[in-house]
C-alpha cells in the first residue's frame, strides 16, 4: 500500500482572548491507502482537531501535511474544494443533514457540486442509499427518521462521489448500542471495499473495529500500534 496521509510536526494554536490554546504539539502520522485507523483519546486531546487539518477543512499552525504526496499547504483553495468534495467523504457525530431537503436530496448535495446533471445524481443517489439499506425512504425528511436511519444517510451523502477516503468524527456517538454496531459494519464493507477509513473516537469499542489504533494525548501521539 502506498503512503496517502503523512503529517509532519503537525501544530495548531487557537488564541482564545489572552490565552493561547495548544490543540496540537507537534503530530507525526503515516496512514496508508486502503488503511482502517481509528484515532482515539479523551475529550480535548486533539482528535477532532487533527481530522479537521487531514480532512482539508482546516489548516494547520506549523508543520507539514502531504496528502497523495502533494502539499497541502500549496494547493490552491479551489483545487482543496475540490478535493473535499471528490476525494474525502465526511461523517459527523450530529449528522448534519439540511432538515428541508428529503434523503435523496441531501445525498444529492455532493454531485450537485461536482456538476452532474439530474439524471445522473439521481441514479447515484439511489444506489449508495440501497447500499446503506434506505431504497424506501428516499422521500422522507431527517426529522421522520431515526438516528440510525440518519447516520446512514449521512454516509450515503459521504460516499456517493466514492471518494478515496472516509473521515468519521464520533460515528456512532449519538446512537444507541444496536444502531452503532450497524454503523460500524457499514464501515468495515467500505473498507473491505477499498476505502480508506479513518475514525475520530473516545470509545475503544468502536476502536477495536480498526486494524491501525492511533491514541492521542494532549496534542501529541502516544502511539499508534496494530490493534
Amino acid at each position: 500500500m502506498s503512503e496517502l496521509i503523512e503529517v509532519r510536526e503537525l501544530t495548531k494554536e487557537y488564541d482564545m482572548g489572552k490565552i493561547t490554546v495548544h490543540a496540537l504539539n507537534g503530530i507525526n502520522i503515516e496512514i496508508k491507502e486502503g488503511e482502517f485507523v481509528a484515532i482515539m483519546g479523551p475529550s480535548g486531546s486533539g482528535k477532532s482537531t487533527l481530522m479537521h487539518i487531514i480532512g482539508c477543512l482546516d489548516a494547520a499552525t506549523n508543520g507539514d501535511y502531504s496528502l497523495n504526496n502533494e502539499e497541502v499547504s500549496a494547493i490552491k483553495k479551489s483545487k482543496l474544494a475540490a478535493i473535499r468534495n471528490k476525494q474525502i467523504g465526511f461523517v459527523f457525530q450530529t449528522f448534519n443533514l439540511l432538515p428541508h431537503l428529503n434523503v435523496q436530496k441531501n445525498v444529492e448535495l455532493p454531485l450537485m457540486y461536482s456538476g452532474y446533471n439530474k439524471r445522473k445524481r439521481t441514479k447515484m443517489a439511489k444506489k449508495v442509499l440501497a447500499e446503506v439499506g434506505l431504497s424506501d425512504r428516499l422521500k422522507h425528511k431527517p426529522s421522520e427518521l431515526s438516528g440510525g436511519q440518519r447516520q446512514r444517510v449521512a454516509i450515503a451523502r459521504a460516499i456517493v462521489n466514492n471518494p478515496s477516503i472516509i473521515l468519521a468524527d464520533e460515528p456512532t456517538g449519538n446512537l444507541d448500542t444496536s444502531s452503532g454496531k450497524d454503523i460500524l459494519s457499514i464501515f468495515s464493507e467500505l473498507h473491505e471495499k477499498g476505502h480508506t477509513i479513518i475514525i475520530v473516537t473516545h470509545d475503544q469499542a468502536v476502536a477495536k473495529r480498526a486494524n491501525r489504533i492511533i491514541n492521542i494525548v494532549d496534542g501529541l501521539i502516544k502511539d499508534g500500534n496494530i490493534s
